[in-house]
């Protein structure tokens, strides 16, 4: 059986829930509520989560490392369940994207965000991520409250479609792959929002 790792960055305890930088947190909690309320269980590295789809096993992992260090339950849970590399996608906050965007790549940088830097660090730049738009509208200087504070009530109305259009993605990434997913769900990515100024994510 095909195995996959769905990773969602962000940060463990209660003081962190609904952060702009736990939105990949958000992304495998709708996930899990989707595939018939499948429960997290406190593991090594993280909350861990597993369903199937079509015969595919499929592994959600929020990490419990805290944000920085989140390449040692990405390489972790990669070994452990010997899941090839290329049907790892992971599920992060982005602030070069305007809020309720969301972009789909098979490889490249970490733009600055320091979940991505830590896992690109111990595996390497070749695997897919979906980076989700939180907006970047704060003062110079900022950037951390931004990331670190909590969604207004319209914040997460107007993010909560992306967030349903993201537990798709994950469903055509495991069925179709990667190529094919991002070329059905990327032109829709862009459908929220207005542009915004284009900053890294701390």
């Amino acid at each position: 059986m095909d195995k996959y790792l769905i990773v969602g960055l962000g940060n463990v305890g209660a003081e962190y829930e609904q952060t702009r930088h736990n939105t990949g947190f958000m992304v495998l909690d709708a996930f899990a509520k989707k595939a018939s309320n499948i429960v997290f269980e406190d593991r090594r590295y993280g909350f861990v989560a597993e369903t199937s789809l079509k015969g595919r096993k499929v592994f959600l992992l929020k990490p419990s490392t805290f944000m920085n260090l989140s390449g040692n339950a990405v390489r972790y849970w990669l070994n452990k369940e010997n899941i090839d590399q290329q049907r790892l996608l992971v599920v992060s906050d982005d602030v070069a994207l305007p809020l309720g965007q969301f972009r789909l790549k098979a490889s490249g940088s970490n733009g600055g965000h320091n979940g991505l830097g830590h896992i690109q660090q111990l595996i390497g730049q070749q695997y897919a991520r979906l980076r989700m738009g939180i907006g970047n509208d704060f003062p110079v200087g900022m950037q951390i409250d931004h990331v670190l504070g909590r969604f207004s009530a319209e914040e997460l109305a107007q993010l909560q479609p992306a967030i349903d259009v993201a537990v798709d993605i994950i469903s055509s990434f495991v069925l179709a792959g990667i190529d094919v997913t991002m070329n059905q769900y990327n032109k829709l990515g862009k459908a929220h929002s207005n542009p915004s100024r284009k900053e890294g994510l701390g």
